[in-house]
């Protein structure tokens, strides 16, 4: 009787020599206008790329495209990475098969390309990829995992072989961090200015104020130095009732920083004095946040330098 180990041995095994991704054909064919963008895009002044007349100078029938090219002519295009899965095939069971054996994480480590001939506008290049082998578990630096090498073939449109690739990647189990855990890193510092150093000192002491133009009484937030309602530069302040409405908000989930909890709910507050300030929202799940929903002003003590004015959702005896 095998044990779990010897049989998920057995069907890692069984994918060497299987087709990972049956000859799939590139949306374009070989055109000028990608090799244009690609010389461009690297920097690469050969002529041969773009000038008919400098290839024909080489010996060459007309323009080329660069051979490190050869993978992009296959490359699957933006709508076709967003757009819905045409099918589980052998690549998905793979990094499934390996999930399972906790190998999540994935790092490229090498690939080998052999160029047989040039490509020319008009050609249009297929790609079909092979498991070549999957290696016992290694330990490395990053964890315990196994390297897997594929071959990809790359094709004409006559079923000539035009170029090859040997991937090999290396699919790892995290490995868990020695010793404790690093302490929070501190809340990203805002810009405090001339102009909104009252702002955050007033915040310190757990007041809302907003600025108020001493001229026409009109109030406005962020703070600036000038009314843009009639241009005065002398101003007073407010204080803000903490009573106010969600709207707009988005829920952040990437990329993140280690400061804050994520989902990160970051919501465009109305204050009931009429301005609008950015602030997070706290003690409420994403999905339960809506336009208009009332809020009420919290604090948040980040640290004894930083408090920052939060929201949480309003209770009946808040409103």
């Amino acid at each position: 009787m095998s044990t779990a180990s010897e049989e998920y041995e057995r069907r890692l095994r069984s994918f060497t020599g299987r087709e990972l991704t049956a000859p799939s054909p590139g949306q374009d064919p070989v055109n000028r206008p990608m090799i244009r963008h690609w010389a461009e895009a690297m920097g690469d002044t050969n002529p041969v790329y773009t000038d008919d007349a400098a290839a024909r100078a080489t010996g060459r029938a007309g323009v080329v495209a660069p051979a490190s090219m050869v993978q992009a002519w296959t490359m699957r295009g933006y709508a076709a990475t967003v757009g819905p899965p045409s099918g589980r095939g052998g690549f998905d069971e793979l990094v499934e098969l390996l999930d399972e054996g906790g190998y999540t994480s994935v790092v490229a480590t090498d690939s080998e390309l052999e160029f047989v001939r040039e490509l020319v506008p008009g050609d249009h290049i297929s790609v079909q990829e092979v498991v070549e082998s999957i290696s016992e578990e290694k330990r490395t630096a990053l964890g315990a995992g196994r390297f897997v090498t594929t071959l990809k073939t790359y094709r004409d449109h006559y079923g000539v072989i035009v170029a090859t690739q040997r991937w090999r990647t290396l699919r790892f189990r995290p490995a868990e961090p020695d010793g404790p855990p690093e302490p929070r890193p501190p809340r990203p510092r805002p810009a405090v200015n001339r102009d909104n150093a009252f702002w955050f000192e007033a915040a310190k002491e757990h007041r809302l104020l907003i600025q108020r133009c001493a001229s026409c009484g009109v109030l406005r937030h962020p703070p600036g130095p000038c009314c843009p309602h009639c241009g005065s530069l002398e101003w007073d302040t407010a204080e803000a009732s903490g009573h106010g409405r969600v709207y707009s908000y988005v829920v952040n989930h990437h990329p993140r920083h280690p400061a804050f909890d994520y989902p990160l709910v970051v919501a465009v507050v109305e204050l009931a004095e009429g301005t609008r300030l950015i602030t997070d929202l706290t003690g409420v799940a994403p999905e339960d946040v809506a336009i208009g929903m009332p809020v009420v002003l919290d604090w948040l003590d980040a640290d004894h330098d930083l408090s920052l004015p939060v929201f949480r959702p309003a209770a009946t005896e808040d409103r």
